[in-house]
């Protein structure tokens, strides 16, 4: 079986205690910060930029992994980069080049992905699997936090699981499946089956009482996967 990543979103934490936060997840047994970046200009909401992202790096050694919702990308990309970002990923209608941005995001020693909302064509993948490192997949549409989980992604994930098997089948290399809105504790596992790796969770974690109870009921879903 594939190894499983839990991805909390900063978004649902509490920003007045934000190192705190990212310490207390990550010892509750996650793997990954989710660093959610929305600009007021691509996406109908304001959040955090790269002096936060710098900020809560010393307090973990995890990955984090900015998810840019902002227009124009490249100066943001690297300044997440220079900030302590580990994995960067952005919305393809938001470049005007989806390779060059992808070229920036590496030469800049991060791991780059694109994200697909909802409605977003799979065709932006087709010339571009070579500098892929992540697929972000959008179960909701990006802007909020707390919303439900589109049921229609799952169709969407199986399509680009089979995509990335027969890329990296040919040429080799890892291209993680990321999910991201809606997903908790009674659907993680039927995203999993569908084909996904990496699993973003906010409130279904921050809003939670105890996280490691929250993020163990997810791995034991998890461990019912029996896909590859």
């Amino acid at each position: 079986m594939s190894q499983f990543r839990i991805a909390p979103s900063l978004l649902s934490a509490d920003f007045a205690r934000l190192g705190e936060e990212v310490r207390d997840v990550i010892a509750a047994g996650a793997d990954i910060i989710h660093f959610d970046v929305m600009d007021n200009h691509y996406v109908p909401n304001l959040t955090i930029g790269p002096l936060v992202c710098e900020a809560i790096r010393p307090h973990t050694t995890a990955p984090i992994d900015v998810h840019l919702m902002v227009t124009p990308v490249d100066a943001l990309a690297a300044s997440f980069a220079k900030a302590g970002a580990d994995i960067i990923t952005f919305h393809p209608e938001a470049s005007h080049h989806i390779d060059r941005t992808l070229g920036l995001i590496k030469d800049a020693g991060c791991k780059a992905g694109l994200v697909l909302n909802p409605a977003t064509s799979l065709s932006h993948l087709d010339h571009v699997m070579d500098k892929l490192d992540m697929i972000l997949l959008m179960s909701v549409n990006p802007g909020f936090g707390g919303q439900r989980f589109i049921p229609q992604t799952l169709d969407k994930v199986r399509a680009v699981r089979q995509r990335i098997d027969e890329y990296t089948a040919k040429h080799g290399g890892e291209i993680w499946l990321e999910v991201d809105g809606g997903v908790k504790v009674d659907n993680i596992a039927e995203i999993a089956a569908a084909g996904a790796d990496t699993f973003v969770a906010g409130s279904a974690i921050y809003g939670t009482p105890d996280y490691k109870a929250t993020i163990d009921a997810m791995r034991a879903e998890l461990s019912k996967v029996g896909r590859k």
